[in-house]
This record gives structure tokens, C-alpha cells and sequence, in this order.
């Protein structure tokens, strides 16, 4: 009963944002719930461009660093050495500083190299800002996976390369859904990094586009609410579809014989 109550009470922000979303606009005479306010949003603003701008650097990220965390993961995880522990240590220091200490430096390099006001910069600041994370959620996992499995595909003539691709990462799925959800709606929700680096509106993304949505709209609160839950959907969609692929134990009866 408790954890009833305590459900509705952090989904009930999520149940008013969706009923003021279907509320009419304050010009219209319609009464009741109407899908005026999406239909505002996705005709006479800019909404459709800064969703456009979101998928794409979102998207982007989340491929890149699901990529270059696989195989850094792979490293952490299997290595044995001063350089891997080194290696290790890195990135534990850097994934324990902040993202606003690289804002004003990370500001200036890009001034000089055109990447500011780029939806190009900003997507390399979401690689660079999940990847720590990223590099180690791919290790936690990879750590699951008994060795004995890559040596038997050594024996019978894999490559390092071809074990890990063929055994690793083909028993890592969960882990790599994991890694790539993370990475996705850390770029998605980002606010900082985008107020930073982005000027114009044409280059906005959903967070900042909302937040200037909002202030040239703020009493008419259908077509923000809207907006917010046209942002809201990707995640869910992506939970939703992704849902039935995590599975544990999938490995449970490789190792039967020993």
C-alpha cells in the first residue's frame, strides 16, 4: 500500500503535465480536452526543428560512445597490467569532476575551432560527458562473462578481435542497452551544455527551445505542456521497446559442463 501511494505520488506531476496538456488554448472557444495545443506546437513554432536537432545530436552521442565504450570496457575489464590500472584510474578522476568545470575552457577551444552554435560541438561534449560512465557500466558487465568462454573460441581459431565480437559482445546485450539508455538520456535531458553552446534558435534544442517556448507562452499552459510531453516520449518509447530485451542469466547454461 505504501509503495501505491508513493507511486502515484511521483507519477502525479507526470499526470498533471499530461492533462494540461490537453487543455484548449486560451484563445480558442473550445471546451473540454482537445489536442489543439499539439497541434500549436507542431504547426506554428519552431518545436519540430529543435526536436529534429535533439534526435540527431542524441542519437549521434549515444552511438558514438556505446562504440568507443565497448571495446575500452573490454579492456578495463580483461586487462592485467600497470598501463590498464593507469588507464582505470583516469578515468575514475575524470568521471568524478564535474561537467561545469570544462564549460568555460571547453567554450574557448570551440570558439576558435567554429564549434560553437553547432549541434557537431555539442554532440562531442555528449560523447566526452558519458563516456566515463559508459567505458565503466561496459566493464561492470563484461566482468560478468566467465573468460573461459573467449579462451574456448581462441582454441578453436577466433581472434581477440573476433572473440570479442563474436562471444562478448553477442552475450552483452542488456549491457550495451543499458550503456547506450544512459547515454541517450543524459544527451536528451542535457540543459547545461546546450544553454552554453547554442545561440541560435534554428540550432536549439528541445530543452532550450521549451525554455524560450515557455517564456514567450507562460500563461498559456496547453502548448508548453505539450511540448513537454512531445519530449517526454522519446525515453518512454524507447523503455517500452527495449523492455523485453533485458534478460539475466542469459549465459547461465554456457558453462554447464565445468
Amino acid at each position: 500500500m505504501a509503495l501505491t501511494l508513493l507511486a502515484v505520488l511521483c507519477l502525479l506531476p507526470i499526470f498533471v503535465v499530461i492533462g494540461l496538456a490537453f487543455r484548449p488554448l486560451t484563445s480558442s472557444e473550445t471546451a473540454g480536452p482537445t489536442l489543439e495545443s499539439f497541434i500549436h506546437v507542431l504547426t506554428s513554432t519552431d518545436l519540430p526543428i529543435w526536436l529534429r536537432n535533439s534526435l540527431l545530436s542524441t542519437i549521434a552521442a549515444t552511438v558514438i560512445s556505446v562504440v568507443v565504450a565497448a571495446p575500452a570496457g573490454y579492456v578495463i575489464s580483461r586487462g592485467r597490467s600497470r598501463a590498464v590500472s593507469a588507464f582505470s584510474l583516469g578515468i575514475f578522476v575524470v568521471q568524478s569532476l564535474p561537467v561545469v568545470i570544462f564549460v568555460i575552457p571547453l567554450f574557448m577551444v570551440f570558439s576558435r575551432l567554429h564549434l560553437v552554435d553547432s549541434l557537431t560541438g555539442i554532440t562531442i561534449i555528449f560523447v566526452a560527458s558519458s563516456l566515463t560512465v559508459a567505458t565503466w557500466m561496459m566493464a561492470a558487465y563484461f566482468d560478468s562473462i566467465p573468460a573461459s568462454l573467449e579462451e574456448a573460441a581462441w582454441i578453436d581459431g577466433c581472434s581477440v578481435l573476433g572473440g570479442f565480437v563474436r562471444i562478448i559482445l553477442r552475450n552483452s546485450l542488456p549491457g550495451v542497452l543499458s550503456t547506450a539508455i544512459y547515454s541517450f538520456l543524459l544527451a536528451w535531458n542535457d540543459y547545461l551544455i546546450a544553454l552554453v553552446f547554442l545561440r541560435s534558435e534554428q540550432n536549439f534544442t528541445l530543452p532550450i527551445g521549451l525554455q524560450t517556448f515557455f517564456q514567450q507562452n507562460a500563461t498559456d499552459w496547453g502548448p508548453v505542456m505539450a511540448s513537454a510531453v512531445i519530449m517526454m516520449l522519446p525515453p518512454v518509447l524507447i523503455f517500452a521497446f527495449l523492455n523485453r530485451f533485458f534478460s539475466v542469466g542469459g549465459i547461465g547454461g554456457s558453462l554447464a559442463g565445468q
